[in-house]
């Protein structure tokens, strides 16, 4: 059985972007993920010249990471491109088998899913539109507008995260602009097993 935890209030900030209170708070910066873009010299030519933006940033509120708890939070992903890549988030697969989902409360985004077969799968996220990742698909998150791109997540608090198979192999698509439209085109980068 696990911990009998107490009864909590959230509070969920649409406009700001947060969770409060939370036990996690993160702002993740163009050096953190450069590797995780397609064109590692553009991130470096940007970083080059001193400057080092945040990409995107969240925060989690952390019931307990035992077995039936959630855990839950709020991403803002800024608006930018790396050469012509969309700014994103580094994307993991859970480590267990575990479902997630990303509820959009302020611009919009895509949500890109890839299962260990390859398959793709991406859904287009607006305000009130709710991505549903199933257990067994890696995800990540892009921001294809001109805002701040805003949604609230929640997943099973066991459920784990790997970063390094994303940041090793990467996903068989990227998103970028290309005659001002999103496009889903072959990642150049990515390492099939």
């Amino acid at each position: 059985m696990s911990e009998l935890l107490k009864p909590e209030k959230v509070i969920i900030d649409f406009k700001k972007g947060t969770v409060q209170p939370y036990k996690r708070k993160k702002e993740v910066r163009l050096s953190e993920i450069k590797e995780y873009f397609s064109s590692i010299e553009d991130a470096e030519k940007i970083l080059s010249r001193g400057r080092d933006p945040i990409i995107y940033e969240y925060s989690e509120y952390i019931a307990s990471e035992t077995s039936g708890n959630l855990n839950l939070g709020v991403t803002i992903i800024y608006p930018g491109k790396i050469g012509k890549e969309y700014y994103m988030t580094k994307g993991h697969f859970h480590e267990k088998d575990a479902a997630e989902f990303y509820l959009c409360l302020k611009g919009k985004g895509l949500l890109l899913m890839q299962n260990e077969n390859g398959e793709v799968s991406v859904i287009e996220l607006e305000p009130g539109s709710l991505g549903y990742v199933p257990p067994g698909w890696g995800h990540r998150t892009i921001n294809t507008g001109r805002g701040k791109f805003i949604f609230f997540f929640a997943y099973p608090s066991d459920a784990g995260h790997d970063y390094l198979i994303v940041k090793e192999k990467g996903f068989a698509k990227i998103v970028i602009e290309e005659n001002k439209q999103v496009r889903i085109v072959d990642n150049p980068r990515y390492q099939k097993t």
